[in-house]
């Protein structure tokens, strides 16, 4: 069987395997048809394969791919293989718990490299009505606090939290507020490559409150710890359909190489780490139909908007929350790893830069 007929079989396999947890999406063709409403649900179990291939002939590479290091209530990660070319291969754990692969190619030739992870994801809910006595060790919500390179916590950050949170007496009541401001006054920038560069201050200056998931999410999360409340972005990639019929909230097809996307966790008390996710809610507004929706109380938005206020969909797999990220054999630090990384002869290559960086995810 050729490679092609093998993808053909292996996306008609995730098509079919994905129609009867999708509860008749086939049927309910367009968002709306019934209401976004996450609940708890069953584990389910994805496979994705990251293929690399570099360029032949142009000195040592270096490869760094992010891999699932997201243990908890909602994902649990089942293990990682890899082969290819390489002349080592390795998973590194940086002191933040994100892991990676580390390869490196120094014999010539034209580097390859495939990685397949396994992982086990489900919906994520919660119910406002009730607490418990939930407890997170002090250094990571500490870390939750502190400023990165992208996330300052100074200058306009504070002084933007500070109008969106005066008058709030707790953490719910501020968090409530920043999560409002970004749908209100935020927009999805569809001219922003890939995820955007994350950068707090370039988002509320410069970028005019526009740019895609890693900005908006990532505002969201400085305006919280700059408010006190600690937070850290998710970052991670989309492996299926949504189950409410919204384009723009899932994978939908089995190749999923542009499909990466941060989201959000704010930790409260009485709650513990709880998932937050502004940005697709101005996805759904600016791409979910023809027309731009501008009103987050459009119909078919307010759901999206009520419901990513502490849930979201397990159609997603999260790699890791780290920051600042330190890559053996790197001099630069990575702001934040959610695409495959690579250098070629001691220079670092844009991974957005089709042509000079080829890899493929797919969900196999």
């Amino acid at each position: 069987m050729s490679m092609n007929s093998r993808r053909d079989v292996l996306k008609l396999a995730l098509l079919a395997g994905a129609a009867p947890m999708l509860g008749g999406l086939v049927r309910q063709a367009h968002a709306g048809d019934r209401p976004y409403a996450p609940v708890a649900s069953d584990w389910r179990k994805f496979q994705t394969r990251t293929v690399i291939s570099l360029p032949e002939g142009h000195g040592a590479a270096q490869v760094w791919l992010p891999v699932p290091s997201v243990t908890s209530d909602y994902q649990r990660s089942l293990g990682n293989s890899w082969t290819g070319n390489a002349t080592s291969a390795e998973l590194v754990t940086d002191p933040s718990g994100a892991k990676f692969l580390h390869a490196t190619f120094e014999n010539g030739g034209a580097p390859h490299l495939e990685l397949l992870s396994s992982v086990e994801t489900r919906n994520r809910s919660i119910d406002w009505s009730k607490t418990s006595d939930v407890t997170e060790d002090a250094a990571v919500l500490q870390a939750a606090l502190k400023p990165s390179s992208y996330k300052p916590l100074e200058g306009v950050v504070a002084e933007t939290a500070a109008k969106i949170t005066a008058g709030a007496k707790t953490d719910v009541e501020k968090v409530r507020a920043i999560y409002a401001w970004i749908v209100s006054n935020c927009y999805r920038n569809m001219d922003t490559p890939g995820c955007g560069p994350g950068d707090n201050v370039a988002t509320l200056t410069t970028a005019g409150l526009g740019g895609k998931c890693a900005d908006l999410n990532g505002l969201f999360v400085g305006l919280a710890r700059a408010s006190g409340v600690p937070a850290r972005d998710v970052f991670g990639v989309r492996v299926a359909p949504s189950a409410f019929g919204y384009k723009q909230l899932g994978a939908n097809s089995a190749t999923i190489t542009g499909a990466q996307h941060c989201r959000a966790e704010v930790w409260l008390s009485g709650y513990g780490w709880v998932a937050m996710d502004p940005a697709d809610v101005l996805k759904v507004m600016r791409a979910e139909t023809e027309t731009w929706i501008k009103d987050p109380h459009d119909p078919l938005v307010n759901q999206v908007n009520a419901a990513l206020f502490g849930n979201w969909e397990g159609n997603w797999v999260a790699y890791n929350t780290a920051e600042d990220l330190k890559l053996p054999g790197r001099d630069q630090n990575l702001p934040f790893m959610m695409y495959p990384q690579a250098s070629i002869g001691g220079e670092i290559v844009n991974e957005l830069d089709a042509k000079a960086f080829t890899y493929e995810i797919s969900v196999v």
